[in-house]
């Protein structure tokens, strides 16, 4: 029995396999975009292969016990139902690690990629496949060396470290490619409390900044939780809705998706001025830890959107001059409440939202006041979280977490400082342990009248 990979080793992973992959990498010559996408492809194929092996022994019997009898089905059939997709003998992770070196490595993982997309449609176009012959220009044995280089992941790490790993990677090649962006993964703890405090259950799962997927992994290892606790419920029973704006990453969120067993859409989409999913009050929960701070976003473009006007547009203190808004450039001061809005009017008449916000919306004042003052009002906000400091992988910047309730029965808001509750995991950064998810959550729980889950904490 494997022991649980604690979040030093799974830095000291993160290092070691960027290390080895990017010494690889400066002996090919090739830039940091063109080695990425075959890189994520590997990870997502190890992850894959990762949870299959969990199911390959039930699936194999069952397909024997059904053979030659009335219920006998295809092995596909049978692990798409068992584990959400199928990798054939020769997309399993060993069966590629294993080839001789005369083979050629780089079309046995297309190939690979191609039969798992064969089985799983909304893989087609998602996964890497001609990417790694480009792997093998200088170096024919690039290829085989990265399928050694992530078999050190371990057998049993789950998607969530799926999730991290590939954003630590993605942060990696950002850096090389001299990018920027206020966008930031979610650490683990942090969407488990958001998570257990608006309890999706079941139904739509809406995340209009949906990065890699995460939001929605945490979700299905939450809802798995509590079927083996007292609600019933399993993964089948929710749906999730993605939204990103970076195409590579759409692909990250559709493998992260796949990898664990959820059903669901990401599409490509600037959520500013694009709604695929007509996400006015279709949702269920909403989930997300948008950009703070955007100050770039066109105001003529989302103040007659009812996502973004319901409880009022955030506007600049003074008029813009009259060639900006003769050119269409006015913009708003800051995107935080649009982002606050969208969240609101995307839930149902019941629908629950968590969301990760920067500290200083909280009490921002003119426009965005009367916005929060709407929001407070029509009684939307159910409470608010004050997270410590360090809590994030690339940033320091203070962040609150805000909880929507459609369905409060009260006129009450709860607040709960957190900042002196963490867990100093290095010099930089903290989280929560599950025990302090477990302490903060249950407060929310009792506010809300549920008593048995506090004596069954106790």
């Amino acid at each position: 029995m494997s022991c649980p990979v604690t979040p030093t080793d799974l830095k000291q992973l993160e290092a070691n396999l960027w290390q080895s992959a990017d010494t690889l990498r400066s002996n090919t010559g090739l830039k940091s975009s063109e080695y990425a996408t075959p890189i994520l492809g590997l990870i997502f194929l190890k992850f894959a292969d990762n949870k299959y092996r969990k199911y390959a022994a039930e699936i194999q019997q069952e397909f024997e016990q059904c053979q030659g009898k009335r219920t006998e089905k295809p092995i596909s059939e049978i692990a798409i139902a068992k584990c959400g997709f199928y990798l054939p003998p020769t997309a399993r992770y060993d069966y590629l690690l294993a080839l001789p070196a005369e083979e050629n490595v780089a079309k046995a993982i297309k190939e690979a990629m191609v039969e798992i997309a064969k089985y799983k449609p909304e893989l087609d176009g998602v996964l890497p496949q001609d990417e790694y012959f480009s792997l093998t220009k200088s170096d024919p044995t690039i290829p085989d060396r990265l399928l050694k280089n992530f078999s050190n992941i371990p057998v049993d790490a789950d998607g969530d470290m799926f999730g991290q790993i590939y954003e630590y990677f993605l942060g990696n090649f950002a850096l090389a490619e001299g990018q920027g962006g206020g966008e930031f993964f979610t650490p683990k703890s942090v969407v488990k409390l958001m998570v257990e405090i608006i309890e999706p259950y079941q139904g739509k799962i809406f995340d209009p900044a949906c990065g890699s997927g995460g939001m929605f992994v945490q979700s299905a290892q939450f809802i798995e939780q509590q079927r083996q606790g007292q609600s019933g419920a399993g993964i089948e029973d929710v749906y999730v809705y993605g939204q990103e704006k970076t195409l590579d990453t759409v692909k990250l969120a559709k493998m992260n998706i796949a990898v664990n067993g959820l059903r669901g859409d990401v599409k490509q989409a600037n959520s500013y001025y694009d709604d695929p999913f007509n996400s006015f009050g279709q949702f269920d929960y909403v989930l997300a830890n948008p950009p703070f701070n955007v100050d770039e976003v066109n105001i003529d473009r989302v103040e007659k959107d009812p996502r973004f006007n319901t409880y009022g547009v955030p506007k600049n203190k003074t008029k813009a001059t009259k060639q900006k808004k003769e050119q269409g450039n006015d913009t708003v001061p800051n995107a935080n409440y649009l982002w606050i809005n969208l969240f609101a009017t995307s839930l149902k008449p019941k629908g629950r939202a968590a969301l990760v916000m920067a500290k200083l919306a909280s009490d921002a004042r003119h426009s965005e006041a009367d916005i929060r003052k709407q929001l407070i009002e029509h009684n939307l906000i159910y409470g608010m979280l004050t997270l410590p400091s360090n809590m994030f992988y690339t940033v320091t910047l203070p962040a609150t977490l805000w909880f929507f309730d459609k369905g409060k029965t009260d006129d009450k808001i709860l607040f709960i400082d957190a900042r002196n509750i963490f867990m100093q995991i290095d010099r930089a950064h903290r989280e929560f342990s599950a025990e302090q998810i477990d302490n903060i959550a249950i407060i929310a729980h009792l506010q809300r009248g549920k008593r048995d889950r506090f004596v069954a904490l106790i």
